[in-house]
């Protein structure tokens, strides 16, 4: 070990939703800084197939273990927490569509953090870094670009279940964090893009596949904040251990692009797709037209044309975070989703 290096062998970190895109992401870094990490599954058959993806390093199996524990049941996460320094919390219900009942998404976000931070603070963990998302900043009173002081307004018309939920298990985090005096940092990142670890992919991933494979036409008029799934892994990391980070949260997302904005990145990065992808805007109107028979476009319509910038200049300037460009992040994703075979050649 190099002088002045740390030996982080013995600090095992729990992190939970191991096997969605960001866990996987965080545990792969943490096990090339010497962490020993333990992940949280539903189910134990999947640990090999999540093993295989994460371990870069021939020696990382040695320092990754699994254990069971569900975000809707209190049973295994005592076991999960015990003997850790920190807890990094990024499971949480990512819906591609509106479920029928807000509440199949609200509860098990808000009382999974809840039962996650419970069994943290039983074990007298060091830290918990939860995961919450810019859904929470960004659909309240404030204005663009948006900061780690603007607060969706769960009860405004523009509080989608999705938005609704992240921000109200966030905001019974930090309750439970006041009450208990629990050391917390939340993470609020964009839209994650990225190289994938393996064949699965989730919304976000699921959005370039669609523009890829010819199943768009045309876009909303809606944009995000985009930002690269290695910079929000290594923002949690550097939250973890940072003492000024105690008690914070910090945007991790980086330039606001329009969909269509996307696809001209794809357009200019993978020519031999550019046929496929879309190649103009859905009026607002035919949006709104479609909002009452849409969960899709319910999701976005109070969003249409509406500048959902952020500012991260908090995270860079407390935790030296410097994240990549969002379209590096757009291209790592294509280029991932064809090396995987999840598109078909063109």
């Amino acid at each position: 070990m190099h002088s002045g290096s740390v030996d982080n062998r013995e600090t095992i970190v729990l992190v939970t939703g191991i096997g969605g895109f960001l866990g996987g992401h965080i545990a792969r870094q943490l096990l090339a800084k010497g962490y020993a990490v333990r992940g949280s599954v539903r189910r134990m058959s999947d640990c090999g197939g999540i093993a295989k993806q994460i371990c870069a390093a021939p020696t990382d199996s040695h320092s990754l273990s699994f254990v069971e524990a569900d975000l809707c049941s209190d049973m295994g996460w005592d076991a999960a927490v015990t003997g850790c320094s920190y807890v990094i919390h990024t499971a949480s219900p990512f819906p591609a569509g509106l479920p029928k009942d807000e509440n199949e998404l609200i509860q098990p976000a808000r009382d999974g953090a809840l039962r996650v931070l419970r069994a943290a603070h039983r074990a007298g963990v060091t830290r918990v870094v939860l995961t919450s998302s810019i859904a929470a900043t960004n659909h309240g009173s404030g204005k663009a670009p948006y900061t780690e002081d603007n607060w969706t307004d769960p009860t405004g018309k523009r509080a989608t279940p999705y938005y609704k939920s992240k921000t109200l298990a966030e905001r019974a985090a930090w309750a439970f964090a006041a009450e208990t005096g629990l050391d917390l940092a939340v993470i609020n990142p964009g839209i994650i893009f990225g190289p994938l670890l393996g064949p699965n992919y989730g919304t976000s991933i699921g959005l370039v596949r669609q523009m890829m494979s010819g199943k768009l036409k045309r876009v909303p008029r809606f944009g995000i904040a985009v930002v690269d799934v290695r910079d929000v892994a290594d923002a949690h990391i550097r939250a973890m251990t940072h003492p000024d980070a105690s008690g914070q949260r910090f945007i991790a997302a980086g330039q606001f692009l329009w969909m269509r904005d996307m696809a001209a990145v794809l357009a200019q990065s993978f020519p031999n797709y550019a046929p496929a992808l879309p190649s103009g805007e859905v009026p607002n109107w035919m949006i709104k037209a479609m909002a009452p028979f849409s969960a899709r476009s319910r999701m976005i319509v109070h969003e249409l044309d509406v500048d959902l910038s952020v500012s991260a200049a908090k995270a860079q300037r407390m935790l030296d975070w410097q994240p990549r460009s969002a379209d590096e992040a757009i291209r790592a994703s294509a280029q991932s989703l064809i090396d995987h075979g999840l598109l078909a050649a063109s």
